[in-house]
């Protein structure tokens, strides 16, 4: 039985502290980690025995928040967790991302790491430590694997970095970043910015480097302790005499095959002549498999010569030249905005909805309940890349390329106050080959404008590839489907004319060192500003006008202690308004009452009901009002509903008043001022005044 072990630092002024023997000791490895208040269990665990029939590594990473966690019962009718939310999801793709790249290649062991969240403080976000966690459950596990890996978010308060920001810190951050890497090289970058600088960027992640070196150091002294032997692990078996065989049989047809630029065609001719291997090579002792293995190898070896020898890339681009671009708006008649962006053979077509503040997305998470007023979704049909597959909902790849397009575009969205809709929109990808999230970016930039909504900046984003043997490196702009799979690197960048709005780095390698992550930063640049021209010259501006399908929204700010009133007994008072005009009306407690309907008239009725019943007199203010009561001092008028003021006798009219009824009866419409309004909040009125005023302007 393996002994309890601890290690702790302090980092960022809190204590980490890592713990493994302790709890869940069957697994492979097991490290508990602490921060402040906020506790993670990191489980691996990996296989005796290879899986049977894959060809590829079995790795499943999955990251759960338990609502215990925050001292909360979860809603719904069984009370219980149940699907991984979008959130759980996200961040499993974030452990798994780093951690990938760094086990063995060709490795068929099923390895699983699970990540729990025990405890939340409701200030330290978890999801780094679940990073932290997996590198460490790794490294001290019988798995092989090449860690340990650094992790670190990293703020901006003020223009100074902040290391691992809580909550509240990050809500006054402009710039969100998570740094995972080794001690030299940078493996995956996950960032969100306010349209800051490429400068501002690296010394970002420059900050964020530096201070996880720490957590290496603490680490490789936890695994010194706790750390097990390696086990022998099971590789996948080619056998190299046929990996040879093929590659001698297939040199010359590749050499005809890497020549087409058409991906349609190169995959036609690819499988041609995989068939002729298959029946040329394939016996007892080699299976169809083996020859796809080796024709595939053989084809990753070609793609790759080309580009590092002869700066060739297999469509014929040069290393930094960017696939055609068309770009259309408003393509689609009913919707309230929608864009069809095509770069090379991916294409999006992007589609704008206006909701309101009824539309917003609940989200319950351990932090607390929130809502979402922007929301972008991806969607990936498998006839996009020529494929039939079940369609079965968004899957992890799909949720996330989604969460990066709307990372890219949430810091160019409007205010609450400046556009009071829900906004949704939605890609979707008609055909794909490379960088289909970044085109979601673009065509999801257009579609918003197109629907009139007003955007900062148009933001466009691209994804650079990297091919690298040796000291020999080559940083490929808009990757295609095939330099993305035969390639060492997927880096994601979007922004605007004056900033950078989101980053993605996912890594083949073990890691690329900082001056590299430059160099391809501002190759990225270059790219990015090249798209927004382009983009440009279809639709430079948001529209001014919303689509006639839209529905128009009017907002009215009213005293907060109004709302009561507004609402009425059980809901009563409002209920009717809106069964009298049909508009839909959300009420929000700072006191903005938002009033939708796409028919202007029966907005305008309910826009004078409410004004009407939560309007506050206001002195100097002239108002139409009915005459309630007369007495012999003067009489009462009603200016606004339930709200009536005094004419004293002597303001009635401009001359000696004897008897209030020969100037004014009961039921009489009348034009009055409000002259006084006292601290008890008694109204004095005058009609004299608006009829000497009415006089003077004749």
């Amino acid at each position: 039985m393996q002994k309890q072990k601890k290690a702790s630092i302090e980092f960022a002024g809190r204590t980490l502290l890592l713990e493994t023997g302790h709890m869940a000791k069957q697994s492979s490895g097991a490290v508990y980690v602490q921060y402040g208040g906020t506790c993670v269990l990191v489980t691996a665990c990996v296989s005796k025995e290879a899986k049977e029939g894959i060809d590829f590594f079995p790795l499943t990473v999955e990251y759960q928040e338990k609502t215990y966690a925050a001292g909360r019962i979860p809603g719904g009718y069984f009370k219980r967790e149940g699907r991984p939310s979008e959130n759980e999801i996200l961040i499993s793709r974030l452990i798994d991302r780093p951690i990938r790249p760094l086990f063995p290649k060709d490795l068929l062991n099923e390895v699983q790491v699970m990540a729990m969240v025990l405890s939340s403080d409701g200030e330290n976000d978890p999801d780094v430590l679940a990073v932290l966690g997996a590198s460490c459950a790794l490294s001290i596990s019988e798995i092989p694997f090449g860690g340990p890996l650094g992790v670190v978010r990293v703020g901006r308060i003020n223009g100074n970095f902040v290391l691992n920001p809580t909550y509240a810190q990050s809500q006054e951050s402009d710039i969100d970043v998570v740094v995972v890497g080794t001690k030299d090289e940078v493996c995956m970058l996950e960032i969100r910015s306010k349209m800051l600088s490429e400068e501002v960027i690296l010394d970002a992640i420059k900050f964020g480097h530096k201070n996880y070196l720490h957590l290496i150091e603490l680490q490789e002294e936890f695994i010194k302790d706790a750390g097990k032997e390696k086990i022998q692990p099971i590789f996948k078996k080619v056998n190299a005499q046929i990996i040879s065989q093929v590659r001698v049989a297939a040199e010359n047809r590749l050499n005809e095959i890497c020549s087409i630029s058409e991906k349609e065609e190169r995959e036609e001719a690819l499988n041609v002549l995989c068939k002729e291997l298959e029946a040329q090579f394939v016996s007892d002792e080699c299976a169809d498999c083996d020859i796809k293995a080796a024709l595939i190898e053989a084809e990753s070896e070609k793609v790759r010569k080309y580009i590092l020898d002869k700066k060739i890339r297999i469509d014929g681009r040069g290393q930094k030249e960017i696939r055609p671009i068309t770009c259309e708006v408003g393509v689609l008649p009913r919707t309230h905005g929608s864009s069809l962006f095509t770069r090379g053979a991916t294409q999006s077509l992007a589609v704008t909805t206006l909701g309101t503040a009824a539309d917003e997305q609940m989200i319950e998470a351990l932090e607390g309940e929130t809502t979402k007023a922007f929301m972008l979704h991806y969607s990936f049909p498998p006839f996009s890349v020529g494929e039939i597959k079940p369609v079965r909902g968004p899957g992890r790849r799909e949720i996330g390329h989604g969460a990066l397009a709307e990372k890219a575009l949430k810091a160019i969205m409007p205010t609450k106050e400046e556009f009071p809709y829900t906004v949704r929109v939605v890609s979707e990808i008609l055909e794909s080959n490379g960088s289909s999230s970044m085109a979601t970016v673009c065509a999801s930039t257009l579609a918003l404008m197109d629907a009139g909504v007003p955007i900062k900046a148009p933001v466009a984003g691209v994804a650079l590839g990297l091919v690298k043997d040796g000291n020999q490196t080559v940083i490929l702009t808009d990757i295609s489907g095939l330099e993305d799979h035969f390639g060492d690197m997927d880096f994601k960048v979007a922004g605007t004319k004056d900033g950078v709005t989101a980053v993605q780095l996912d890594l083949k390698i073990k890691g690329i060192s900082l001056k590299l992550l430059e160099d391809a930063l501002y190759q990225a640049k270059e790219a990015r500003l090249l798209i927004l021209e382009k983009m440009k010259q279809t639709l430079s501006l948001p529209r001014t006008e919303l689509s006639s399908y839209a529905p128009r929204i009017v907002t009215i700010k009213i005293n907060p202690e109004k709302i009561g009133g507004l609402i009425g007994p059980g809901g009563k008072t409002i209920r009717k308004i809106i069964q009298d005009t049909g508009v839909q009306i959300d009420i929000e407690d700072d006191g903005s009452v938002l009033i939708s309907s796409n028919d202007a008239k029966a907005q305008e009725k309910a826009v004078a009901i409410v004004r009407g019943l939560t309007e506050e007199a206001e002195i100097g203010k002239i108002y139409e009002g009915k005459i309630t009561r007369v007495t012999n001092f003067g009489a009462f008028c009603e200016i606004l509903p339930n709200k009536e003021g005094l004419i004293h006798v002597s303001e009635l009219a401009d001359r000696f008043v004897k008897n209030v009824e020969d100037v004014v009866k009961v039921g009489d419409i009348v034009r009055v001022k409000v002259t006084e309004i006292d601290d008890a909040g008694k109204i004095r009125l005058s009609k004299k005044r608006v009829d000497s005023e009415t006089q003077d302007n004749k």
